[in-house]
C-alpha cells in the first residue's frame, strides 16, 4: 500500500492523476466526448465483462486509487522516484526514461504489474483483447506521468500574480512570501522534507496577508505543513481572514 501523505509522495499523486485521466477518457463514450445526442447509448459489455455505466466521479476515483496503488508499487524504484534533477544528474536514467518510451522499457514495466490489476482492467473493459492490452493501456499513463515529474522547476520570479493569492485584492502592492522560509532551509534538506529545487518557491501576497501567514505558524511549521498556497488557504482561520481583509479598501488621500 502506498502512503499518500507528505511532499515525498508527489510522484504517486502524479501517477494516480494521470491514471485517472486515462480511465475517465476510456470510460466516457466517444459520442459523449463529441457532444452527440447519442451520448446516453453505451456499448453493452460482454457476459465476461463488467462496465462503468454513467460512472460517478467518486466511483472512478476509488477505482483509480486501487489501480494506482497496485501498479505504482510494481514500478522500478528509479521510475517511482524519477525527478527532473535525477535525469539531469544521470544520463543513463535520462536515456532510459526519455519519451517516447521504447518497446523494451514498456515490456519491462508491464511484466511486473500484478495479475489482479490486469484482471480488473479486463473486467471493466479498459483492456479488450485483441484490440488492446495492458501495455497499450499503461503507455499513455506512463508518458503523462514522466512528463509531469521531470518538468523543470519554474523560475519563481516569473510566477508573479496580479492579485494577492490569499485575499485576491489587486489594488495593493504585493510582496513575495517564501513558502519554505529561508531560516529553515538547512533543516528541511537534512530532514528530507522537500527537494532542493522547491526551497525558493514563493507566493505573492499583500503585506497584510504576508504578516498574517507568519503570525499563524512558526517557520518550521510553515515548511512542514503549510508549504503551498492551497494548503495555507485550506485553514479556516485563513479563510476568515481573507473574507475580512478583502473588504478593506484604502481611503483616497
Amino acid at each position: 500500500m502506498i502512503p499518500m501523505n507528505g511532499p515525498e509522495h508527489f510522484n504517486f499523486d502524479a501517477f494516480r492523476d494521470c491514471l485517472f485521466t486515462v480511465i475517465v477518457n476510456k470510460s466516457t463514450p466517444d459520442e459523449a466526448r463529441k457532444g452527440s445526442k447519442r451520448s446516453s447509448i453505451r456499448k453493452k459489455p460482454t457476459t465476461s465483462q463488467t462496465s462503468f455505466t454513467d460512472p460517478e466521479p467518486s466511483e472512478l476515483a476509488d477505482f483509480a486509487e486501487y489501480l494506482a496503488g497496485g501498479i505504482f508499487a510494481s514500478l522500478p524504484d528509479e521510475l517511482q522516484n524519477l525527478t527532473h534533477r535525477a535525469i539531469q544528474d544521470d544520463t543513463t536514467l535520462s536515456d532510459k526514461w526519455s519519451l517516447p518510451l521504447t518497446l523494451s522499457v514498456l515490456e519491462e514495466v508491464t511484466a511486473y504489474i500484478p495479475g489482479e490489476v490486469n484482471d480488473s482492467l479486463t473486467a471493466y473493459g479498459l483492456v479488450e483483447a485483441p484490440k488492446s492490452d495492458v501495455q497499450s493501456f499503461i503507455t499513455p499513463v506512463l508518458s503523462a506521468y514522466i512528463a509531469v515529474v521531470t518538468t523543470p522547476p519554474p523560475k519563481w520570479i516569473e510566477t508573479r500574480t496580479t492579485a494577492c493569492e490569499i485575499c485576491d485584492r489587486d489594488w495593493v502592492p504585493l510582496t513575495y512570501h517564501h513558502l519554505i522560509p529561508k531560516e529553515v532551509h538547512a533543516k528541511v534538506l537534512k530532514r528530507g522534507w522537500h527537494e532542493e529545487h522547491r526551497l525558493n518557491s514563493v507566493a505573492w501576497l499583500c503585506r497584510a496577508c504576508h504578516s498574517f501567514v507568519h503570525r499563524m505558524a512558526s517557520n518550521e511549521e510553515l515548511a512542514r505543513e503549510w508549504y503551498t498556497v492551497d494548503l495555507i488557504c485550506s485553514r479556516e482561520d485563513v479563510q476568515k481572514w481573507a473574507q475580512w481583509v478583502s473588504r478593506v479598501r484604502w481611503k483616497k488621500t
